[in-house]
């Protein structure tokens, strides 16, 4: 049995990752990552497309594997358990129990077309957690009432916009009451017109929830307004982190300068 006696993470981040390699192929997609992110704190993760960001996402998820390197989440290791005070690969029992511990919003929704709002927010809830389906409704309407969705319980994502449907994906991964949450680019999929309702959600729960929050995004104001530590990722490693002030007005290494003023370039040229 695995030895749960062992004080795996001395720190006292809830996320930690060191020397985390992943990679597809002869590709590197994390290169040797160490990573720490406090409980409580709220961290953005930008960078150009390829650099390892949404990938850091995926392997908490436990939607991707790592190739080498540990991680730990709320002081537990997440990919491995310890045997005999050595570290062995996670059964799929430990991996579902460390699931619990996050919830993420993806760029493209992922809610079931066959499920009305509330089912869609239930249903892990009832399957997963083990609630009533009564107390899954209370909580799916505490959670739908937080993000303005209400008013939509009984319809299906089809009838939906897809600020709408992304507030109703933020619901259902707090309806499971995570420690952490992420997410992976939640407003890249939406027209413009409906960004700013997904991302006063996300800035509403930012300020009056205590939660660790992890978000790789392109919006550099919100980031800014947001965050409190921003980490700038170029080919699987963390460049540049600073809080958002320092990293917006006065980045230190050149290649997060570099990568600034492309973006801010072709933002105003869009």
């Amino acid at each position: 049995m695995p030895d749960s006696s062992i004080p795996p993470d001395p720190t006292d981040a809830i996320i930690t990752m060191d020397q985390v390699v992943k990679r597809f192929g002869a590709a590197t997609v994390l290169d040797h990552l160490d990573f720490r992110v406090s409980k409580g704190e709220k961290v953005t993760i930008i960078g150009p497309s390829g650099s390892g960001k949404s990938t850091v996402l995926r392997i908490l998820m436990t939607l991707e594997t790592l190739d080498e390197g540990l991680i730990h989440v709320a002081g537990k290791p997440l990919w491995h358990e310890y045997r005999h005070g050595r570290p062995v690969p996670a059964s799929e029992a430990h991996l579902r129990a460390m699931r619990k511990e996050m919830g993420m919003v993806f760029q493209q929704f992922n809610l079931f077309p066959h499920m009305t709002v509330r089912r869609n927010v239930t249903e892990s809830p009832v399957h997963v957690l083990g609630l009533s389906k009564a107390e899954a409704d209370q909580r799916a309407y505490e959670y739908l009432d937080l993000v303005g969705m209400t008013d939509h319980a009984d319809k299906f994502p089809s009838q939906l916009s897809g600020g709408q449907q992304q507030r109703v994906a933020i619901a259902r991964a707090l309806a499971m009451r995570p420690n952490i949450l992420l997410f992976d680019e939640p407003t890249s999929a939406l027209d413009p017109e409906l960004v700013g309702e997904v991302l006063t959600v996300i800035r509403r729960l930012s300020e009056e929830h205590d939660l660790t929050m992890l978000l790789v995004t392109h919006e550099m104001e919100f980031a800014r307004q947001i965050s409190d530590r921003v980490c700038f990722f170029d080919k699987g490693t963390i460049v540049e982190q600073a809080p958002p002030e320092a990293i917006f007005t006065a980045p230190q290494e050149a290649r997060t300068r570099e990568f600034l003023k492309t973006f801010i370039q072709a933002r105003q040229n869009a």
